[in-house]
Formats: structure tokens, C-alpha cells, sequence
């Protein structure tokens, strides 16, 4: 659905960090004067540190006030220093009244507050032992007046003494703020890169929405360079007490006025909240503790809506949908980048964006966040309809899916709340329906073109018949907010469907996605523009689907997992979402892996799950623990507030842990076993989408002397295993195993080392045959025996009992090893 983002203020920081270039984490080794340089100290994010000049010897230290200055040469007088990464490669320093060192109104250095800006820093070296401190905005060096102390900047001069710095240990540092995952414990990691994977998917959440409708709806962000003070603050027409925040105030109560606590860290005493739709949910610690819970997948959709955008009064960015997916997907990037600086530098953190499904695999096995990039906008590649007139063509969809594809983005939405020159939408409902299809007006050209349904599935409700205060309120406040005021057609008695379905433009689109190997989710189609789009997908036989939060219909849901598609029912309150999760799982595909994802749309305009009515027979108990076991969790902390699922539903994403452990409170295990093989069920689903052939039985006949068994064969990794052999029914850590006879079970299995590598196949299908030997045959001696060359690699074949039980082929170099060879047949076969 909608996202948003925050204030202009907030980004200072962030931008002037984009130019710094700085070396501290992994950190080269800095030594100090007076100390032995062959055991110089190390710097790293989060270390305790006095700062020390390399040519005079000074301690840096307060010199009165706010001014720092190296004016002392006793330690027990220098001031300790926090240095907490604001970046990869920059830095801020947090003094021990959590002063940040900055630059100062007159070149100096003084202590400042984190909001300001301007205390990120690059911290260079360039002989292991001394480093630079340079202010990235001028390119501008601290330096030490030798006769006194002072501190000035100058322009960087490489090799100049006077701006060396050398670090030594130190205690009693003020803590950075920050928020706590509070949990205990280890998260769930793969034996091997290529295994099975197992956790839980998020198939639609809006992480970059500050940016969205302008950037001035959205209050907060998911990150900072300088952290949690500049990331959760409130909005500036928020400011006092919330009487100014009208959208906010008609999004979350329904009323014109209202009135809330704007401060957000560290007492959060009135956001985020549940049902508060324009606060950030999804700060980047909060994510952590989803991810320490067992999130293995997210889908992060860029949003925008260039209609709303253009009418809401306050804004900072671009209006346009494609400016504002490559600003959105810019952020996801840096703030890859800034979690990797919290956690030891580029690659180390947990948050990975991925761009196929075989990466993801690996991010997931090592423990780490797989995030898809996706698109959920109302006018992609500027594909706008005005009287029936494209304001696009198959070029624009071209280049347009081109430059996506370059983000890295692989999933999208073709419409979001307005018809457009792809297809037709699904409607909204009641008064918010009546404005949206005001707004649908101002920007086709036409009102929405509704006719009753014929079939059983219908798009929303087109006739407002009464709709609650809140919603006709919500209407009336969005109006307010510079839509235009008008009659709406009278439409007649539902059940409605749009008469637009999908264009031929939409089907260039739907092909170029497939084409791209790109995840396809047909949520916010109108129902004959979706039932179009499936048609295509069916006639390639193209699993690459996924309806990731409920705006889908009962038919297409059919069609879609028969398809090979992935369903995330919306995550709102946990008992819906238990119904729908067993509403699914009877309909689902046997040749499919069936898993479920869930898509919360937090950071839209959707509210979250609230507290459960009913919970006091069964609620939450903490602590409690993640699905495997792992990690221990106690009620989320965020500065002086501490949240409860049962009284505060999931008030923010690191909530989820909380809510999953609500939904096993009711359905029971069976529930989360089906959820927990939702990223299996997605990476299988985008293999395929990627040209992996389905789950299905190899050649009963087979002569093993050509080198393989209809695809399996030794010396293949798990990606070309995979396109050459297609899906295995059963995909063990070590072993993989594929069905021959037609009834499924798994004949053919192939054992792979920890790299991945098919060290030997074993069959025992009685088609399949070595030389002549094949299964059932009676042969003398016992265990795994070599026989003959096939190509590179030699037959093998098992014995028991007096018969062959399996006929196989094995790499020459373990064929040639006892040992090896029947360590390798042992992962295969047990």
C-alpha cells in the first residue's frame, strides 16, 4: 500500500557523511607517542579511547565550555572518547557528557549535539600509527598549535605533523544511545551455503517510506549516520503537542485534532504505536531483533504516489516515482552500509540486499537478512493514462525495467491505487474510496469505471453506503490536504469490478518481468487485470508470482500457488492471519514446497496487529523463545519504554518475534512450521523464476557410463546441479535426493562436500544402469565398490546383502580413497 519519511534536518548528518573517506573499521593499527609502536593500539566502532596529538603530546580535552583542545599531558585529565562508526570508514566522537566532537563556528573544535551534523569524521593513516582527523564538508584537517594547544582546521596537506593523532585505551566513556534488541542468545545459521533454509519471510514492508509523498509525511527514519537521537524524532509540524500533525491525526484516530507526545527516543511515551501511520516502525534495530527472531527474507517495496505527493503541502523531495525509487533505493544501500559499519565493516553485518535467489541462499545459510528489492508505485516508467491516452510506450517499460534491474531491484507491483496506462486497480472503499477516485480523476483524465461482477471474486466496494466517522473523516482530511472537491459517480449496487483490465502495455510489462526473471505480484490489480496477468504467467509457466500482503482474491490465490507462487497474507491481527494461513494451506500444490510468508505493509498506511482481544486465556509469556531455540527474548526496550505485545501489539518491527509467538499461541506448531518454510518455499519459487526446472522425476532409464544420471553428476556445484537436474524433492544439508519411478520418492540422491561440489551420485532405480550392473542385480563382496571409467569420474556401486543396492558415479579423486568414498555415499544415503 503507502509509505512516507521524515525531515530535512535529520538527513545533515547523513549527507555530509557521503563525502568522507575514512579508515577505521576493520581499523588499521594506531600507535601512540611514548609507547612501543610494534603494538600500536587498534580503533574500532564502539572502543573507548583517548585522543592524543602525535606532535605535541597533548591530550585532547575540554578547554573550557564546549572547546577541545591538546592542552594536557597527564592522561587522568584527558577526556575519553566514545568512537561509534557513523558510516563505513567515517566516524563520530562522544564525549563523556555525550558532546560530539565537531567543527566549530570559527574552524575550531567544539562539542556539539548529534542533531547538528557535524561531527562526522574521517580518520586516516597513513604509517599505521598516527592518523589524520578530516571534517569531510571542506575537506578540512584538525591541527594542534604547538605552543599552546589550540585546535584549528585547515585544508588536508598529506604528511603535515601538526594534524597527527594517536589513540591510546581508556574508561569511563559515556555509552552511545541506542536502542536494545533485548535478547539473549544465537540466531539460526546453515550447516552449508547451499542448504535448505528455514526462518520466516516478510513479503511487504515499505523500509525507505521517510522518503515517500515528498518526504514531509513520514516522521523518523530507520537509521542515521549520527544514530537514535537524529533518526526517531518527530516531525516539525508535529512539534509542541501533536496538534499540528492533521494527517497523522485523521490516519490514526479519524479526528481533524488531536494531540500526542512528539518526543521519540528515549521515552517514546506516545509513538511508535500500532495504529500510528505516519512514525517510523522500522528503525534498524528494531529489525535486528526480527531477524534475531528468524526473519531470513525480506521484500522491501519503494513506494510513492505522484498525485498525493504533488497535493500534500510539505516536502523536500521530488514528486516523480522514478526519481523517488532510485532515491529510495540509494538509502537501502547506505544503510546496508551502516549496519555493516556497526557490525565490523563492508559485508560483516546482518542486513544484505541480494539479487537472486542463489545469493540469498548463501546470505541465509550464514545467518543474515536476505532483503529483495521491490517497486509498489502508482506510475512506474512515467506509465500514466490520461482519457485512455498511454503517456508511455514499450520502449519506456523497457528501459524503465533496465534501470531497475541495474538497482537491484527483482519485484513489482504494476499498479498502486489509480488505474494507470498498465491496468486497471482494485478500488478502495467508503469515503477513502470517494477521494482516491477524486485524485483518480485529476490524474486520468476519467473517474473510475465500475460494472457489476459476474463472477464470484469482485474488486472493493465502489458504493460508500455509511461508512464509520473515521473513515468519512479520513476522506474529508484528505480533501482538506489540496485534492479537489467534486461529485463522484453514483455507482450501482456491488458487487463492483473495474472494467480496466490489464493493457497490452501491462502485458509488455508482465513479459518483460518474466524475461528479467523478476518476481511479478499482482496485488492492487483490478480483478480482470490480475486474472490477464496470471494468464500470461500460466502460458509461460512462470512460478516468479507472489501476492504479498491480501490485496489479491480467493481465485487468483488458487492460481497462484498452483503456479509455483509464494502468498504473505497481511499481517495484521495474528487470528486473521492464522485463518487465512489455514485457508491457504487447503489449497495448496503438492508439487510445491508449501510455506507462507507475512506482509505487514508497515511503514504504509496500514494499520498494525493490536493488541489481541482474548489474550488474557493465553498471552505472550516472556521471556520466551525464537522457533529453533536460539535466542531468548524479553520484553523490547527502546530507550525508557518498554513494549509488551499484549498490551502494545506490534507497535514496531521488532515486534514480529512477539506477534509470531502470538500466532503459535493460537495455532500451534503446525502454524509455524508452515511459516518457518516460507523463505524455502520463496528461493524455490524465484529458482524457478530464474529458469530452474521444477520439482519432478528424472529418466527411469539411464546408463551411468555416459557421466551423469539424467543431470546429476559429479563435479557440479548446487547452481548448475540445479539448472541441469532441476528442483530435488528433498535438499538435506549434504544431500540432495531426486525421485525416478514416477510416485516421488527420492532414488537418486547426490552427496556434495561443504562447498558445494557433487563428489558421487548413487541411484537405486532399477532403470538406471553402470556397465551392467544395475540395482537388484546379485553380486559378491559388501560396501561401496569402483568400477570402470565413466569420462572423468568412475562407477561405483553399493553392495548388501549379496545384491547391488545402488549403481552410482563418483569423482576419480575420491573413487580412489576408501575413506572418502564412503564418507561421501554415507552423506548421500543417510
Amino acid at each position: 500500500m503507502l509509505a512516507v519519511r521524515g525531515m530535512r534536518g535529520i538527513f545533515r548528518g547523513w549527507a555530509i557523511g557521503l563525502a568522507v573517506t575514512l579508515v577505521l573499521v576493520p581499523a588499521p593499527a594506531l600507535g601512540h607517542p611514548g609507547h612501543d609502536h610494534g603494538n600500536p593500539t587498534p580503533v574500532v566502532s564502539g572502543g573507548c579511547y583517548l585522543v592524543r596529538s602525535a606532535a605535541t603530546g597533548g591530550y585532547l580535552t575540554r578547554a573550557g565550555g564546549k572547546t577541545y583542545a591538546a592542552q594536557t599531558a597527564d592522561a587522568g585529565d584527558a577526556e575519553p572518547f566514545r568512537v561509534q562508526a557513523t558510516g563505513l570508514d567515517r566516524y563520530m566522537l562522544l564525549d563523556r557528557r555525550q558532546g560530539v566532537l565537531s567543527e566549530g563556528p570559527v574552524g575550531g573544535l567544539v562539542a556539539t549535539d548529534a542533531a547538528a551534523g557535524g561531527g562526522d569524521w574521517s580518520l586516516n593513516s597513513e604509517d599505521g600509527n598516527s592518523f589524520t582527523m578530516t571534517h569531510p564538508t571542506e575537506g578540512v584537517e584538525a591541527m594542534v598549535d604547538p605552543r599552546g594547544g589550540q585546535v584549528s582546521l585547515a585544508k588536508t596537506q598529506p604528511g603535515r605533523a601538526l594534524s597527527r593523532f594517536a589513540v591510546e585505551p581508556a574508561a569511563d566513556c559515556a555509552k552511545a544511545p541506542e536502542i536494545d534488541t533485548s535478547t539473549h542468545g544465537q540466531t539460526y545459521r546453515g550447516k552449508v551455503p547451499y542448504g535448505q533454509v528455514q526462518g520466516f519471510l516478510d513479503t511487504h514492508v515499505h523500509g525507505m517510506a521517510f522518503e515517500f509523498l515528498g518526504g514531509g509525511v513520514h516522521c523518523g527514519r530507520p537509521f542515521s549516520s549520527m544514530g537514535v537521537t537524529v533518526a526517531l524524532t518527530d516531525c516539525p509540524d508535529h512539534v509542541g503537542n501533536g496538534a499540528g500533525a492533521v494527517l497523522e491525526n485523521f490516519l490514526s484516530t479519524g479526528l481533524p485534532v488531536g494531540f500526542h507526545d512528539p518526543v521519540g527516543w528515549p521515552t517514546f511515551k506516545d509513538w511508535p504505536r500500532h495504529d500510528s501511520l505516519t512514525h517510523e516502525q522500522t528503525y534498524y534495530k528494531w529489525m535486528e531483533r526480527a531477524w534475531k527472531g528468524g526473519l531470513r527474507i525480506q521484500v522491501n517495496l519503494f513506494v510513492e504516489n505522484e498525485v498525493l505527493c504533488d497535493v500534500y503541502p510539505i516536502k523536500r523531495n521530488p514528486c516523480n516515482d522514478m526519481d523517488s525509487i532510485r532515491l529510495q533505493a540509494k538509502d537501502a544501500y547506505e544503510m546496508q552500509d551502516y549496519i555493516d559499519a556497526q557490525n565490523g565493516g563492508p559485508g560483516k553485518g546482518w542486513y544484505r540486499i541480494v539479487t537472486s535467489p542463489f545469493e540469498a541462499r548463501r546470505v541465509i545459510n550464514d545467518g543474515k537478512l536476505a532483503v529483495v528489492l521491490g517497486v509498489e508505485v502508482s506510475e512506474p516508467f512515467g506509465c500514466n493514462v490520461y482519457n485512455d491516452v498511454p503517456q508511455c510506450n514499450e520502449a519506456d517499460i523497457d528501459s524503465g525495467l533496465d534501470e531497475f534491474h541495474k538497482l537491484g531491484i527483482r519485484d513489482m507491483e504494476l499498479v498502486n491505487k489509480f488505474d494507470n496506462a498498465l491496468g486497471g486497480v482494485a478500488f478502495d472503499s467508503g469515503a477513502t474510496g470517494v477521494v482516491i477516485n477524486t485524485a483518480n480523476k485529476l490524474k486520468t483524465g476519467q473517474f473510475w469505471q465500475a460494472q457489476k461482477c459476474t463472477g464470484d471474486v469482485h474488486d472493493h466496494s465502489l458504493t460508500p453506503g455509511l461508512p464509520d466517522d473515521r473513515d468519512r473523516l479520513l476522506g474529508a482530511g484528505l480533501l482538506l490536504s489540496g485534492l479537489p472537491s467534486g461529485l463522484v459517480p453514483v455507482y450501482p449496487s456491488g458487487p463492483d469490478c473495474n472494467t480496466r483490465g490489464l493493457s497490452s502495455l501491462g502485458a509488455h510489462a508482465v513479459e518483460g518481468l518474466m524475461q528479467r526473471h523478476m518476481i511479478i505480484d499482482p496485488d492492487h490489480l483490478s480483478v480482470l487485470a490480475r486474472s490477464q496477468a496470471l494468464s500470461i504467467v500460466e502460458a509461460h509457466d512462470y512460478s516468479g508470482v507472489v501476492s504479498s500482503h491480501s490485496w489479491s482474491d480467493p481465485e487468483a490465490d488458487a492460481r497462484i500457488l498452483h503456479s509455483g507462487g509464494v502468498i504473505g497474507p497481511y499481517a495484521g491481527n495474528s487470528t486473521s492471519y492464522v485463518d487465512n494461513l489455514e485457508r491457504l494451506r487447503k489449497i495448496r500444490d503438492p508439487r510445491y514446497l508449501f510455506g507462507v510468508g507475512f506482509g505487514p505493509d508497515m511503514n504504509g498506511f496500514g494499520a498494525q496487529g493490536g493488541p489481541r482481544p482474548g489474550n488474557e486465556k493465553n498471552p505472550v509469556k516472556y521471556p520466551f523463545k525464537s522457533f529453533d531455540g536460539g535466542v531468548t527474548f524479553d520484553r523490547q526496550q527502546s530507550g525508557s519504554r518498554v513494549f509488551d505485545i499484549n498490551t502494545d501489539g506490534v507497535a514496531h518491527y521488532g515486534m514480529y518475534p512477539d506477534w509470531i509467538e502470538d500466532v503459535r499461541q493460537i495455532a500451534g506448531n503446525s502454524a509455524i512450521r508452515d511459516m518457518t518454510q516460507g523463505p524455502e518455499a520463496y528461493l524455490q519459487m524465484w529458482e524457478r523464476a530464474e529458469g530452474v526446472p521444477g520439482p519432478g522425476c528424472l529418466d527411469r532409464r539411464v546408463k551411468l557410463d555416459r557421466g551423469s544420471v539424467d543431470g546429476v553428476k559429479p563435479g557440479l556445484h548446487p547452481e548448475k546441479l540445479l539448472m541441469s537436474a532441476g528442483q530435488p524433492q528433498e535438499r538435506d544439508a549434504q544431500s540432495w535426493g531426486w525421485c525416478a519411478n514416477g510416485k516421488g520418492k527420492a532414488e537418486v540422491r547426490a552427496s556434495l562436500s561443504k562447498s558445494g561440489t557433487v563428489e558421487v551420485v548413487l541411484s537405486s532405480a532399477k532403470g538406471h544402469q553402470a556397465g551392467s550392473i544395475s540395482p537388484g542385480d546379485h553380486m559378491n563382496g559388501s560396501g561401496m565398490e569402483v568400477g570402470g571409467r565413466a569420462g572423468k569420474n568412475r562407477v561405483v556401486y553399493r553392495v548388501r546383502g549379496g545384491k547391488v543396492t545402488h549403481v552410482g558415479l563418483a569423482q576419480a579423486a575420491v573413487a580412489h580413497k576408501t575413506k572418502l568414498l564412503n564418507a561421501a555415499a554415507k552423506r548421500a544415503l543417510d
